[in-house]
């Protein structure tokens, strides 16, 4: 049993008083704990609240915990874990899950205080952009290493990412890449980033290629020059709810022509319509990616997302999209850039 969850652990043989004083250790955090018989496999749970009503009934300090805990407690059990299952108990204010092994041991404890899920996906972040827009900004400094308040931008999304409970994170590189893996040479939220070279400029998702430790069915690609609270736990439900082989991260574009627009047929006008407005669904720059459709990826070529999506098209596969409901800013301009500041001086942090 790791260490680091000592905090929580206490053996049912242990008193109510013992209790009371293992969670006064955790004063400000989670205020649970978890009853271990002596093969250290987890028996029941306790809360704060659970001593309190049992002294109040008439227990005493000495009582031993396995007469208080709760041994139908709510824990996850194996290697596939159902997102939808995770959902519900944070909606029902579940805040410290253990994750047992298979003889109910503690394979990890997950804070709900911290973490928002824990999304069975790999993640590549693209950073092998000039960021040629944003010179002089990006003459001697990656865009995806420009500051945003007193964070990089690329942090902002590992740490959001992070929370989600995605470990295995990829960044490929191109143009000064020797600082971006400086820039990782220390773990980021608690993530060790792997950095990849792209050996020339591969397009949009090309470097896909090249990496190789995907653990995971699912692999999440996304733009590392993105300023946004996208909810990656409700884009992975969609991805897989809907069947899709690829799914793609949209925002609303709204198109407004200052004319009136004449209705026609061939040479004759048949009408007209003031001033319209049209709404589109615009590329975000996230994908979520079954793993096998990297096989379409040409290796050793330039091959951008949107060669991608075509591909999947074209082989019949379903492709689905997922509108994000809240911040989106591709930092690509000068204005952007300002935008994306004054965004982050008001609000301190995103909003997931």
């Amino acid at each position: 049993m790791e260490d680091k969850w000592n905090n929580y652990i206490l053996s049912e043989n242990c008193s109510i008083l013992d209790a009371l004083r293992k969670l006064n250790l955790l004063s400000g955090k989670a205020t649970t704990i978890f009853a271990v018989d002596e093969n250290n496999c987890v028996v029941g749970s306790i809360t704060d609240g659970d001593l309190r009503r049992s002294l109040i009934s008439g227990s005493n300090l000495d009582t031993p915990i396995s007469n208080v805990m709760h041994r139908n407690f709510k824990a996850l059990r194996g290697d596939v874990i159902d997102i939808r299952d995770i959902k519900e108990l944070r909606r029902n204010k579940i805040t410290i899950l253990p994750h047992l092994n298979d003889d109910g041991t503690i394979r990890c404890l997950y804070d709900f205080s911290v973490f928002r899920s824990i999304l069975p996906i790999d993640a590549v972040l693209m950073a092998g952009g000039k960021g040629e827009r944003l010179r002089p900004l990006t003459l001697e400094v990656p865009k995806p290493l420009l500051k945003i308040g007193d964070k990089c931008i690329i942090d902002y999304n590992i740490e959001a990412l992070a929370q989600h409970g995605v470990k295995n994170i990829s960044v490929t590189t191109n143009y000064l890449s020797e600082k971006i893996e400086e820039h990782f040479s220390e773990k980021v939220a608690g993530v060790k980033v792997k950095c990849i070279k792209e050996p020339f400029r591969m397009g949009t998702i090309g470097s896909l290629k090249l990496v190789e430790n995907f653990e995971a069915d699912t692999i999440l690609v996304m733009n590392s020059d993105l300023l946004t609270s996208i909810n990656y736990e409700d884009f992975y439900l969609n991805h897989i709810q809907s069947g899709a082989a690829l799914s793609v991260a949209t925002i609303p574009y709204m198109v407004s022509v200052p004319y009136a627009i004449l209705k026609t047929d061939d040479d004759n006008i048949i009408g007209l319509e003031e001033k319209p407005t049209y709404n589109y669904s615009a590329n975000a720059g996230i994908y979520l990616i079954n793993r096998k459709m990297i096989d379409l990826i040409p290796a050793g070529e330039y091959f951008d997302a949107t060669d991608l999506l075509e591909a999947v098209i074209a082989k019949g596969l379903k492709v689905s999209q997922f509108p994000i409901n809240g911040t989106w800013i591709d930092i690509g301009s000068p204005d952007d850039f300002r935008q994306a500041q004054e965004l982050i001086k008001q609000h301190k942090t995103l909003r997931f």
